[in-house]
């Protein structure tokens, strides 16, 4: 089964976001090392310079290691990973080295560098609070190990200097938290409305379809959630589909649409346009771009009977699929203008016999879960009689 990705424009901005945090991150660890070992020691110091040590030169080596690795990753458009394996191998080098170095030296312990520092004052800008996390507790608890294993008290001064670096952080985090969350809201609120609108313009055209979107939606969001990989910002794209699966119906002539007798072969050609003009309409409209494929696909079979691109089988996108099952139960469970509403049993009976042809096998086993809770959206929003 196929899980919903991120939105092509948090991809983007994912992407650009790592981009500078990563260049800022090796042009500091490059600019600091070179400031500390040559400039800082000879000029400042006056002293004559000493080189890495061999542990350090295998430091640098890993970290260079992972830029192609980054690159990969990100190509995989899995780039939201990259940010992790890069801090984290850090942290674990420079802990290494720290105890490689001090373990057996009489010299004093010190630590704690620019490039930590830039780590956690730098975290907020992915706006996740998973990575604030990692690096504060990845660098406190580095510190705190290194005091045990040393027997010192010198490393409490990093510990301080990083908690008190984490607070700053984690305040320019919640108020960037709370600043995309207030436009998140307004977006998703401005979606709701332009979808509500759309329904009711449809509704308007078709009587007979007078609360189907709104009970399809429910059937498919009960049903999505059974399955336990969708997000709850996905869920939310996914109910929006939804209740647009049918939009395509507004370039329906009213004489087909609401034909009071059986369609014949060439009204119910036109009939079946209605998937492709729905998903065209909606096309470049952010919030939905993840599921355009319910509005296309929810007429596809899983025997590769359906329409419009007859696909079968794991082919079909599983939004679609879960969808199909919504739209067909509410189809029967509603009159129509040539038809009277079947018995929700007797629906619930055509769906199981459907399973391994027009339905998804795997997902009629979870619809017989989820029944008792169709029953009560049914009761609750009622159906067109």
């Amino acid at each position: 089964m196929h899980r919903m990705g991120m939105s092509s424009s948090l991809i983007t901005e994912e992407k650009s976001t790592l981009k500078w945090f990563l260049t800022l991150f090796y042009s500091i660890f490059i600019v600091y090392d070179v400031y500390n070992y040559f400039i800082y020691q000879k000029f400042i110091l006056q002293k004559q310079v000493v080189l890495p040590s061999k542990f350090e030169y295998i430091v640098y080596f890993v970290m260079f290691c992972l830029i192609p690795i980054a690159i990969y990753i990100s190509k995989q458009e899995k780039q939201h990973l990259v940010k992790y394996i890069v801090v984290i191998t850090y942290i674990f080098l420079t802990f290494c080295d720290d105890i490689i170095y001090f373990f057996n030296n009489s010299a004093e312990y010190q630590s704690g560098n620019v490039v930590e520092m830039f780590v956690i004052l730098f975290s907020p800008i992915f706006v996740n609070k998973t990575f604030f996390k990692v690096v504060t507790f990845g660098i406190t608890g580095k510190y705190l190990v290194i005091g045990i294993i040393l027997q010192t008290t010198s490393a409490l001064f990093p510990v301080l200097l990083t908690v008190l670096l984490s607070i700053i952080s984690l305040i320019f985090l919640n108020r960037f938290q709370s600043y995309v969350s207030a436009v998140k809201l307004s977006y998703d609120k401005q979606l709701e409305g332009m979808v509500k609108g759309v329904i009711a313009t449809l509704e308007l055209k078709d009587n007979y379809t007078r609360g189907h979107s709104e009970r399809v939606a429910n059937y498919a969001l009960s049903l999505a959630k059974e399955i336990k990989r969708f997000s709850q910002d996905e869920l939310k794209s996914f109910n929006y589909a939804c209740l647009l699966h049918d939009i395509g119906k507004v370039n329906i002539p009213d004489h087909i649409l609401m034909k009071p007798s059986k369609l014949t072969n060439e009204e119910f050609d036109v009939i079946k346009t209605h998937p492709v003009v729905g998903a065209e309409a909606v096309k470049n409209v952010e919030g939905l771009k993840d599921n355009i494929c319910v509005i296309r696909s929810h007429h596809e079979r899983w025997d590769g009977k359906g329409y419009p691109d007859q696909l079968a089988g794991e082919n079909i996108p599983l939004q679609a699929r879960i969808a199909a099952i919504a739209d067909a139960f509410d189809a029967m469970t509603s009159s129509r203008s040539y038809r009277n509403a079947l018995p929700i049993e007797e629906a619930y009976s055509r769906i199981i016999e459907g399973q391994g042809t027009q339905f998804d096998p795997e997902l009629v086993k979870l619809f017989k879960k989820v029944y008792p809770t169709w029953i009560d959206i049914h009761r609750k929003y009622g159906s067109c009689n």
